[in-house]
């Protein structure tokens, strides 16, 4: 580490993650260890949740089901 805080990382790091120069990083801290992530623009998640056997879901559908499964927890 450099006295800036600075480290480098490892080519088999940046192969494995698929860094390119210029890439933007996450780092998240979990219980004292460090996860690092390359992190991606909202525009990238378009899909990501699409399973292609499953049938899509109406806005109805879901608040009917959102209703079906809710309990009143004030009783």
């Amino acid at each position: 580490m450099t006295t800036k805080g600075q480290t480098t990382l490892p080519k088999d790091v940046r192969k494995a993650l698929g860094l390119q120069p210029g890439d933007k990083l996450r780092y998240i801290l979990l219980d004292g260890e460090v996860r690092l992530l390359r992190a991606r623009p909202v525009l990238g998640l378009a899909g990501a949740l699409k399973r292609p056997s499953q049938k899509t879901v109406t806005l109805e559908e879901m608040e009917e089901a959102i209703a079906t499964g809710a309990i009143d927890v004030t009783q």
